[in-house]
């Protein structure tokens, strides 16, 4: 009986009949095949959501551990302190501190850093605020830190070499900070224009102790020269020829920068700029999803890493949509939610910070509630997860063929509950446009892990799809499948 194996991530094409596989809510991992492992990818259950608190406001737009330990959180236009009672222990109380106010009536993310004793907050608008990491002291920009008026508010906010950097909205600037201050020079001279091309910047982020200025259609990278008439100067010679087309999908990993860019070519895709050079990194079939969506300049971008992988989360509020991809592996898979309509929308998480060496907790778009991102939890908050997966087109030289058995190879027999769940089998005659009726399996209760999950007699076909799901609150692990066919004789 031949294997059907499963080797990549979402991939369903420009036109199904090419491809029509999806990867919802399971992530690749590779098998080492040279250790003779029969198949060449697992896909296991991504992340759920363990709620942890519920801040005083709707829409949590920024979470950062300062680099004195403590979470601060922008839930609102609410600044607050947030710290545990004990670490991540759902139920467990935290204590919630108003800090002070930003901004009133903005959905949109903030840009939060800091320089060991103060936090700067930025959130789009001609204001900026500060936070004294000793005391907790709240503060909006005024006179006495900026007595020239320099400071124009921003976008994002990075930190390189004691100075805090900011790109100046609607304008090809950049300024920065005094070092080691949240003030501003009183002769308003530290301040600088990208230079290589008039379009203006987008936003900023500093990767390997440098700054990527990405403006509209370019992006150039700057360095620290320390010299006395100006803190920074562009390195010559270095032009990356791909601009930002959405502001905060920006998200630093590793030295490289993520984002999602238009070329001067008007091509459109997601971007990784390391070396100096801008890398594609979504496919085709992404790239004809984002041609579709009504608008993408809305698209949030965010980084957390767990059980060895490490992702780069970009959502589409508008398009009510989100897609990750999986940096260890180079794969790319779908992370939605379900409502209790059974509708898919854009996952829960608005923003990402990561806490204590690696926890990554995650800020809701619609409500307050701040969730920790678990591969260990297998719900959102207790919501049910759909997970999908589709299989390649099966022909046989557009001969018909009978299909007589379907063996799914997963494991079974381990949902939470303890009883009996069950996995769903739909499939697609006419070259995955449309599919059948769902067929299912109970997946066996605990510790019944040699359950074989087939489906019998399953008709006849010249160009069939097969698809996977289920919505088990348990640690699956999908291989592939098994097929037994049979030629028809006419």
């Amino acid at each position: 009986m031949p294997r059907i194996a499963l080797t990549g991530g979402a991939y369903q094409a420009r036109s199904v009949i090419a491809s029509a596989q999806r990867c919802l809510n399971l992530y690749a991992e590779p098998m080492p095949q040279v250790q003779g492992e029969p198949a060449q990818f697992a896909y296991y259950p991504t992340a759920g959501l363990s709620l942890l608190l519920t801040m005083p406001e709707n829409i949590v737009r920024g979470i950062r551990q300062s680099s004195t330990g403590h979470i601060y959180a922008v839930a609102g236009k609410g600044v607050y302190r947030i710290e545990p009672g004990a670490p991540f222990v759902p139920g467990t109380p935290w204590t919630i501190t108003h800090l002070g106010d930003i901004t009133a009536g903005r959905t949109t993310p903030v840009s939060m850093n800091d320089n060991g004793s103060t936090m700067f907050i930025v959130d789009g608008t001609t204001g900026g605020w500060t936070v004294n990491l000793s005391n907790d002291a709240f503060a909006q920009i005024g006179p006495s830190a900026d007595p020239a008026g320099m400071f124009a508010g921003a976008d994002a906010v990075a930190y390189l070499d004691t100075f805090f950097v900011f790109n100046k909205p609607g304008t090809p600037q950049f300024y920065w900070s005094l070092s080691n201050a949240a003030t501003f020079d009183p002769t308003a001279l530290d301040i600088a224009n990208k230079e290589t091309t008039p379009d203006n910047l987008v936003t900023l982020a500093v990767a390997k102790s440098e700054i990527w200025l990405l403006g509209q259609r370019a992006t150039e990278i700057w360095t620290d020269i320390g010299a006395s008439d100006t803190q920074f100067q562009r390195m010559p010679g270095v032009l990356v020829d791909h601009g930002c087309v959405a502001k905060y999908s920006v998200a630093v990993y590793d030295d490289a920068v993520y984002w999602l860019t238009d070329g001067r070519a008007g091509e459109r895709f997601i971007a990784r700029g390391a070396g100096y050079t801008a890398t594609r990194i979504s496919t085709y079939a992404i790239e004809t999803q984002l041609r579709d969506y009504p608008r993408v300049d809305d698209a949030i971008g965010m980084f957390y890493s767990q059980s060895g992988h490490s992702y780069y989360v970009l959502t589409f509020p508008t398009a009510d949509h989100t897609w990750v991809y999986d940096v260890t592996t180079g794969q790319w898979h779908e992370w939605l939610w379900l409502d209790s309509n059974g509708d898919e929308h854009r996952h829960r998480v608005n923003c990402i910070g990561v806490v204590y060496d690696g926890i990554p907790m995650g800020g809701d778009w619609q409500n307050g509630n701040i969730y920790e991102i678990s591969s260990l939890v297998f719900t959102d908050a207790g919501n049910p997860i759909k997970r999908v997966r589709s299989f390649p087109h099966i022909i046989n030289d557009s001969k018909r063929v009978f299909y007589r058995q379907f063996i799914a190879d997963i494991a079974p027999g381990n949902p939470s509950s303890g009883t009996a769940v069950d996995l769903s089998l739909d499939w697609s005659d006419d070259r995955g446009n449309t599919f059948g009726n769902p067929v299912s399996q109970a997946m066996g209760g605990i510790g019944t892990y040699l359950t074989s999950l087939q489906w019998q007699r399953l008709g006849m076909s010249r160009d069939r799809v097969y698809r996977l799901f289920w919505s088990i609150a348990a640690d699956t692990a999908l291989q592939g499948c098994w097929i037994e066919i049979e030629s028809a004789q006419t």
